[in-house]
């Protein structure tokens, strides 16, 4: 990427560069290379289209909550598409009400391929979306203390120094009592999230349908089209 960079330059010195090249670079960047040679068949570009579609609908549908820059469903890394949040400005905290937001829109893909084609057609797309919605909670309640069950105190079950990115010595800091509390807690943020995201989607059902049909035409939207 930086040898990309300096070609880029290098090509805008002497006015060779278009500002297509330019947002081509800075996508690539931001949401990672593109994989077209991956070829995918006209189910699964439906699947991912909806996915994605939901994962946008929710994100712009929710308070606090990141402008979409873009939905894709061109495969990108790992990814079959991205719909990608673009902040407006530096942030170093996060208020409960856009970490709940932010948990909801995660849970968007999912409940879209459900609402599209059943819950016995829901896949494992949502994987990732999952462990992260699950690690958010899990922090609101046992880090952050932003659950008012338990109150403004750190639960953890870790401790010592760090070495390789893993602790090395590890003990138990909660009874037993309380790590179902906990569980609890980080089923009730969870569920909410979920809730709130599949009333926005059964609201906002037509443009579901809407957006993820201009995803299969266009693969790629960006966010004067999703405001369309």
């Amino acid at each position: 990427l930086v040898n990309e960079a300096a070609l880029f330059a290098a090509r805008a010195n002497h006015k060779l560069v278009s500002m297509e090249e330019f947002e081509r670079a800075k996508d690539k960047i931001l949401m990672g290379a593109e994989r077209r040679s991956m070829v995918m068949s006209d189910k699964e570009k439906l699947n991912t289209a909806y996915h994605e579609a939901g994962h946008a609908i929710v994100g712009v549908n929710l308070p606090e909550h990141d402008p979409v820059y873009k939905v894709s469903i061109i495969p990108r890394g790992r990814a079959l598409g991205v719909t990608f949040f673009l902040p407006e400005e530096d942030r170093y905290s996060y208020s409960k009400q856009r970490l709940e937001s932010q948990i909801a829109s995660l849970f968007g893909g999912r409940i879209a391929e459900e609402l599209a084609f059943g819950p016995e057609m829901v896949t494992t797309g949502a994987s990732n979306d999952i462990e992260r919605a699950t690690g958010l909670a899990r922090n609101m309640v046992t880090k952050w203390g932003l659950s008012d069950k338990l109150g403004p105190l750190t639960y953890t079950e870790e401790s010592g120094e760090v070495f390789l990115g893993r602790s090395v010595t590890q003990h138990k800091q909660v009874s037993d009592e309380t790590a179902h509390v906990i569980d609890i807690e980080v089923r009730r943020v969870i569920d909410s999230a979920y809730n709130k995201a599949r009333d926005i989607l059964v609201t906002n059902r037509d443009k579901l349908d809407a957006m993820a049909q201009a995803l299969i035409k266009y693969e790629t939207i960006d966010e004067s089209q999703i405001k369309d």
